[in-house]
Parts: structure tokens; sequence; C-alpha cells
């Protein structure tokens, strides 16, 4: 008996998108406590394109399948597995293991979450990561109060969208910084656009603020972005780097001076201070009620219309070399979905 295949991405080697394999492997089985999942949406981040190009402690052996979150129809349970049942759709996220971009993967039960029926699956997932992070930087990290100023360096790939978005349900005034083609889904997310291509950041910060933000969310990184980004902020404001995505375009060389300038400011007089808290590398994992509880809380607000996701494409999953490209030439605002089966046709 021929045992069933399923096609997943694998990253072979370091390299560009080129590297990117379509590649028919055997079907996953789920072992106790795992459940398999028929994906049908998978997220790309910046921190998928990095990870293929670019070698960091931690990452996963090769060759390895990317993709950090995914949205499916349960397909398979294994031993000692409740709560779920097959034709139930769910969503997760990998907790760094990477995997998504396939067409069916097993995962814990516990790092499942439900997705309601009436929730499109690839707004669904668009939720996952980003807005999981962003609801840990705001309230954990920058642990920012009602009425406070938050602006969001790189506002407007699909990170920074979910900052504004959190940051506007949490009653903050918003600003985004980011180029010119991305200005009006700033203005969508109800934040004031600042153009980092016509306009001097520092001043125009000061002036929309009223004499500088009280919390600075850099995504963009390198020395004299994290320079602009302090200098933006008010007396006694907090500086959070959440984010390198400048090194799609400059190279990985940007991450050590970036460091060092954080070291620096960590000592700068003047009241303004480096916000530090948990991060995505270890928080979830560590507190699993958090991270149900408050992705069962986004799908829910998703579903009311509160939060609005900006899916800058949908490509099928065979395409993700392309997907690669597209966030790598960094003309995109919101993001890069990857779609499976019937959706990938239509």
């Amino acid at each position: 008996m021929t045992a069933a295949r399923a096609h997943r991405i694998v990253v072979p080697r370091r390299g560009g998108p080129d590297v990117l394999q379509w590649v028919a492997m055997d079907m996953p089985e789920p072992g106790p406590g795992d459940v398999r999942v028929r994906v049908e949406a998978a997220g790309v981040s910046a921190y998928d394109v990095m990870l293929r190009g670019h070698w960091f402690p931690g990452l996963p052996p090769m060759p390895y399948t990317p993709g950090e979150d995914f949205v499916g129809i349960v397909d398979k349970v294994g031993a000692r597995v409740s709560g779920f049942a097959v034709g139930q759709r769910v969503g997760g996220w990998t907790f760094g293991d990477a995997g998504g971009y396939a067409e069916y993967l097993c995962r814990p039960a516990a790092d499942l979450v439900a997705v309601p029926d009436a929730l499109d699956p690839v707004t669904a997932c668009a939720l996952i990561v980003n807005y999981l992070t962003a609801s840990l930087a705001l309230h954990q990290a920058s642990k920012v109060c009602e009425g406070e100023r938050l602006l969001v360096q790189g506002a407007g790939g699909g990170l920074g969208s979910a900052l504004l978005q959190l940051g506007r349900d949490a009653g903050l005034q918003t600003f985004g910084g980011d180029a010119t083609s991305k200005q009006a889904q700033i203005r969508a997310d109800g934040a004031a656009p600042i153009d980092y291509q016509s306009e001097f950041v520092v001043a125009r910060t000061r002036a929309l603020t009223g004499g500088g933000a009280d919390v600075v969310i850099d995504l963009v990184g390198g020395a004299r972005q994290l320079l602009r980004s302090w200098r933006s902020l008010r007396p006694g404001g907090r500086l959070l780097m959440l984010g390198m995505a400048g090194t799609l375009e400059s190279g990985t060389w940007i991450i050590l001076p970036s460091l060092m300038l954080l070291g620096i400011f960590s000592v700068w007089p003047g009241g303004r201070r480096i916000a530090k808290g948990p991060g995505m590398e270890d928080y979830p994992r560590a507190n699993p009620d958090w991270y149900r509880n408050t992705l069962s809380e986004l799908f829910r607000k998703a579903l009311a219309g509160q939060l609005q996701p900006h899916i800058a494409h949908k490509l099928p999953l065979r395409d993700a070399a392309e997907a690669h490209a597209m966030l790598e030439r960094g003309a995109v605002a919101g993001k890069i979905m990857l779609i499976t089966g019937d959706r990938a046709a239509a």
C-alpha cells in the first residue's frame, strides 16, 4: 500500500528566495497529544526571510520548513487528545519551531486554539504572530497607559499595523512612521502618518505629539534609525526595539551597532529609557493561558470588526519563493499569506 504524500516548502541551505523548494513528503502522523492539521493559510514574515537568508544562533537545522503561524482544519487526532475534533478549524503558532509552510502539519494540542466558524481562515492566521507580539510589546514590555502617545517606526507592515490597531484599542494616540506608499494604510489603522522619505521624523513627531512620544516601538533597527526613535521620545518616554526589518535591505551588519547603541541609551541621562520585558521567544510557552486567552480574544475582536488585519497578497503555498522576494523588495503593506487547496485555486 502506497503511503499518503503531502507537500511542504523546504529550505535546504541558506540563500535567496530561489532556495525554497516545493517537496512531496510522507504524510505526518500525530503522536500522543498531537493533532494533525490540514493547513488552509500560513503567514509569511520578515522573520522567515531572515532565517532563510542568514545564520542566527538557535536556528532550525537544515533542511527545515519555514512558517510560524497557520490556520487549518483538524484532520486527525493522536492519543490522549481532548477538546478537538476532526473537521474543526484551529489556529496556532509554532513556538519558534517553524513548519507552517505545509499542506499538513502536526502540533501539540496545547498549542492550538479554536477559530470561530464565521471567521475567515486567512484573516484569523494574519492575527496570530503579529497581534500576539503586538499585545506583548504594548502591555507587558512597554506598559502603555490610556491616553499616551505611541509612535511605531515601520508601521506599514503586518506587525506595525497590529501595533497601531491594538494601540488604538487600548486608548492610545497613535502615530506611524513609514514610506510614502504606506501612508494610506497607516491612516486606515487610525494613526497619523509620518513619512520618513519626505519629512524630518524627529521634528515631525515632536510637532504632532506636542513634545515627543511616550512610547516608540522600532521595528526597523539600525543605529541611525534607533537614534531617530530615541530623539523622538519626550522626557520619561520608553523605546522598545521590536524588530530588525532593516536587515532585509541593509544586511545583518546593522545588528551589532544597534545593540551597542541600545546599551548606550540604557545609561543615557535625561529620563528616557529602554523598555524591557518578556518576548515571544519564551513568554507564550511559559504562560499558556495568556497565549490561548489572548489569541481567542483576538479572534473574537476580529469577528466583531474591531481588528482588521491588512492582507497584502494571497499566494499559493507553492509560490512561497515569490512571497519572500516581495518582502525583500520592501514594498509590502500588510501581511503576505500562503494559501492551499481550493483557496489557492480561486
